[in-house]
This record gives structure tokens, C-alpha cells and sequence, in this order.
């Protein structure tokens, strides 16, 4: 029995992300059943839509066509040119497709690309990005941020931060949850019973026994063999620079880095068109691509839909794995 449909929130009217919409219709109308939340006005038009009024209706209605939630928003989606009058329909889809998700009638939602600027200048969006307003929409404190392709998954503990605060910021209770979010997810939605988590260290050579920084010594090693103890599978702390070529990935399952390069510099050199940003820890499945609105490109009809396409794909296995686990568990 196939999961609910994905809910797609639309993203910025002026970015690529409705275009990627419609060609990844294209691709997987015969694979699995998604709908899109949005202004039908906004939509390229480069597929036949319809609209849905359920959405249980999308699954009969993605062989023909794209199906489509309405939602009116207040401006015009200008390619290119962003429009803060739609700032409130953008922020209206993603709460929709949110709610959506955690009532069931959703499997899963995928989010298109914001631009948080024409937020802020629109609506006051109060949130970092995406994932902050999702957290605030489910009521959770403390999400993760996981990049996954079909060769790597990699999960960065602390993000969108300077390097030098990043030694600061990395607290035992931070990794801990980070391992105890990505454990519990790599079960749940991955299908993973006893995941293998490599952890790598924060300096180079892993610190080398304290000569090039003493983090691994005094709080990474202890922390690894603290929830060793307690049953986790990890490895680590791992030198950075060794733990990315392919006979290092087989040994596991996802990799904890320390900081944000250190985890997405591998994955996009790795599969840079179809890494898919999934978000852990939150009541519901959320992916999303891995890129953002491209107005440079928008409505030129040459945007790569590769990332948008796994984003969805990912998204309904991690619907399946999760359906599965809890027919199991009944």
C-alpha cells in the first residue's frame, strides 16, 4: 500500500522552483503521487495542471496532470524579480503543507526554494530559513540538518556559523542530541535498524593525540564512548580527510561532522545535482532540494531538475520505510 502524497510547497513565485515542479511531474507522474501548494496563476504552464480540492484526489490525478492545491496569493511571480506581496502565500503554503503532513493527509512534505529577503521585506519572516519556521509550525526545539544523496548522507552539528565560533558552539548536549536525532531518524525513516554513525573529529588528524587541538580528547572521545555504552554503533572520532573515499563510506551509514564545510564540501563534490536536504527530528518527513531560487536562471527553462526530482523520490521511500515501521509496530 503506497504512502499519502507528498505535499510540494511552492517556494518563491520568482525562482525556478515552480518550473522544477512541473518537470518533475514529468518525471515521476508514473512513480509516485505528489501535489503542489500554490497560486495556479504562478505555474509556467509548460504541463497540463489541475487543480484538487483533497488531497487524496492527487494520486488519480498525477497520470494527466500536475495536481494543484490553491492557495491565491497577493502578487505576480515575474521570473527573476521577486514580489514581497507574495510573501504571506509562500509563508501560507509551507504552514499548509506542514499541517497537512502531520494530520496524515500528507506521506511527507517537499519544499521548493525561498528567498528569505523577499520574506522579511514582505511579511517580517522572523526565522533564519526554512527549517527554523518549520521547527516553530511542529513545536520543536531542536531540529537537524541532514544532506543525502544515494553515495553519502552527511549531518553537519553545528551549521550556519563562523568557523572560529565554531569550537564554542560544539557542547557535549549539541553532539549528543545530534547522534540521538539522526539514530532515531536513520531507524524510523531510513529503514536502518542499527545504524553505523561514523563521528569525525573537529581538527586535522582528529588532533593528532592533542598536538593540532585537544576537542576530540576532552569532549568528542568521551561523549562517543559514552553512548557506545549505551548501544550506539559509532566510530570516531575520524580524521576529517580520511573518511570520504569510498572504502571509509561503506563502513557506515551517515557521517556526524563537526562544522558545515566539513560535511557539505564532501556530498557536493560527491553528487552535486542530487544531494536533497532532509530535516530530522521534526513529527513529519520534510525534504527539500539542495540548492536555491537561481533568479539568474528562473523562467528560462533550463534549470536542473535532478535535485527536486530525489527530493520527492526521498521522500516518499522515507514515507514507505516510515509507514512500514509503524504497520510493524501496531
Amino acid at each position: 500500500m503506497n504512502p499519502a502524497p507528498i505535499a510540494l510547497s511552492c517556494g518563491e513565485p520568482a525562482g525556478i522552483g515552480l518550473e522544477l515542479v512541473e518537470k518533475s511531474w514529468q518525471a515521476l507522474k508514473d512513480e509516485l503521487a505528489f501535489f503542489v501548494i500554490c497560486d495556479p496563476s504562478h505555474l509556467p504552464g509548460s504541463v497540463p495542471a489541475q487543480v484538487i480540492t483533497d488531497p487524496s484526489e492527487a494520486a488519480q490525478t498525477m497520470a494527466t496532470a500536475l495536481p494543484v492545491m490553491p492557495l491565491a496569493f497577493d502578487g505576480v511571480a515575474t521570473p527573476g524579480t521577486a514580489d514581497p506581496d507574495n510573501a504571506s502565500g509562500v509563508m501560507d503554503a509551507i504552514a499548509m503543507g506542514a499541517q497537512m503532513a502531520m494530520d496524515g493527509e500528507a506521506s511527507a512534505l517537499c519544499t521548493a526554494p525561498i528567498h528569505k529577503k523577499a520574506l522579511k521585506d514582505g511579511a517580517d519572516f522572523p526565522f533564519p530559513g526554512h527549517t527554523e519556521y518549520l521547527a516553530d509550525l511542529a513545536g520543536v526545539d531542536r531540529v537537524v540538518m541532514m544532506l543525502a544523496s544515494t553515495q553519502l548522507r552527511v549531518v553537519p552539528t553545528t551549521i550556519h556559523i563562523a568557523v572560529s565560533d565554531v569550537p564554542d558552539a560544539l557542547t557535549p548536549e549539541l553532539l549528543r542530541e545530534t547522534i540521538e536525532i539522526t539514530h532515531s531518524a536513520l531507524q524510523d525513516q531510513f529503514g536502518i535498524p542499527k545504524p553505523r554513525i561514523a563521528i569525525a573529529g573537529l581538527n586535522p588528524h582528529a588532533g593528532e593525540g592533542g598536538a593540532m587541538g585537544d576537542e576530540e580528547i576532552t569532549m568528542i572521545a568521551p561523549l562517543v564512548d559514552e553512548l557506545r555504552a549505551e548501544g550506539y554503533n559509532l566510530l570516531g572520532p575520524l580524521p576529517a580527510d580520511t573518511m570520504f573515499h569510498a572504502a571509509a563510506r561503506s563502513k557506515y551509514d551517515t557521517a556526524i561532522c563537526m562544522y558545515h564545510d566539513q560535511a557539505l564540501i564532501p556530498i557536493k563534490t560527491l553528487d552535486f545535482d542530487k544531494g536533497v536536504n532532509v530535516t530530522l527530528g521534526l513529527p513529519f518527513i520534510r525534504t527539500s532540494p539542495d540548492h536555491g531560487t537561481a533568479f539568474d536562471i528562473a523562467g528560462q527553462g533550463i534549470a536542473n531538475p535532478s535535485s527536486m526530482i530525489e527530493a520527492l523520490r526521498m521522500a516518499f521511500e522515507m514515507a514507505t520505510e516510515r509507514s512500514m515501521n509503524q504497520g510493524n509496530t501496531a
